[in-house]
C-alpha cells in the first residue's frame, strides 16, 4: 500500500512525495496455556522431588543406633527367673543280640541302661534309643545281622529307635578276612562303633581310660571312660 510522506528540500518548502509506508510492528502473540496433562505431569514431578528431599533429610537427621547398646534389663526379675541352658547326654538302651555280648560292662563304662537280651520298655521309663551289641566272632556277627533284619521287617517292638551297632572285640589282634568282610557288610547299612580288646575289663577293672578306637562311641553316649 502506497502513502505520502513529507520531505524537506535543501532550501525550499516542504514537498510531499509518494512512497512506501512502513508496516506496523507485529505484536508477539501471548503464550498459549499448557495443556492440562503437561501441567499435571510437571506438578507430579515437583511433588516427587520434594518427597525425595524430605526423605533424605530425615535419614540424615535420624539418630544412629549405638553398636554396643544394651537392652534395659530388670536385675531383680532376671535373678528370680534365671535362664539355664544345659544339654544332658542322650540315654541309650544297650541290647545284647546274644549271650556274653558285654552290655553290662558297656552300660557301666559309657552310661545308659542295660536291658540284656530283652527289648527296652519306654512305657516303663527305659530309653527308646537302641544300641545293638555283639562280639566280633562269627556267632555275634550272625546275631547282629538277624536282629537288623528283625528291624527291617518291622517285627521289633513299635516306638524303638535303632541308632547304631556296637561291636566288641572277642579277642586281641586283627579280625580274620571272613569276619572283616562281614563287619564291612554290616557297616554298609548302619553306623558301627568298635570297642577293642580290653585286658583290664577281663579282670573287672573298668576304671582304665578308653582307647582312641572308642572315642566316637564315648562322644555319642557322653561316657567319660572312667
Amino acid at each position: 500500500m502506497q502513502g505520502q510522506r513529507e520531505q524537506r528540500g535543501p532550501s525550499g518548502p516542504e514537498i510531499w512525495v509518494r512512497g512506501p509506508v512502513a508496516a506496523p510492528e507485529r505484536r508477539q502473540p501471548e503464550s498459549e496455556p499448557e495443556p492440562e496433562p503437561a501441567r499435571e505431569t510437571a506438578t507430579a514431578t515437583a511433588r516427587e522431588t520434594a518427597t525425595a528431599t524430605a526423605r533424605e533429610t530425615a535419614r540424615e537427621t535420624a539418630p544412629k543406633p549405638e553398636t554396643n547398646a544394651q537392652l534395659p534389663v530388670n536385675p531383680e526379675r532376671f535373678a528370680a527367673n534365671p535362664l539355664h541352658f544345659t544339654a544332658s547326654p542322650r540315654r541309650f538302651a544297650w541290647v545284647a543280640t546274644h549271650g556274653g555280648a558285654g552290655t553290662t560292662t558297656l552300660a557301666t563304662v559309657f552310661g545308659g541302661h542295660d536291658t540284656g537280651r530283652a527289648w527296652p520298655r519306654p512305657e516303663h521309663g527305659e530309653p527308646e534309643s537302641v544300641l545293638l551289641v555283639a562280639r566280633t566272632h562269627s556267632t555275634g556277627l550272625d546275631a547282629i545281622s538277624y536282629t537288623l533284619d528283625t528291624f527291617r521287617r518291622g517285627d521289633a517292638p513299635p516306638g524303638l529307635d535303632l541308632n547304631a551297632v556296637v561291636l566288641v572285640a572277642d579277642a586281641p589282634g586283627r579280625l580274620p578276612r571272613q569276619l572283616a568282610q562281614h563287619v564291612k557288610l554290616i557297616s554298609s547299612v548302619i553306623d558301627v562303633y568298635h570297642v577293642p580288646w580290653m585286658p583290664a575289663w577281663r579282670i573287672g577293672d573298668l576304671t582304665v581310660p578308653l582307647p582312641r578306637e572308642s572315642a566316637d562311641l564315648a562322644r555319642l553316649t557322653g561316657g567319660t571312660g572312667n
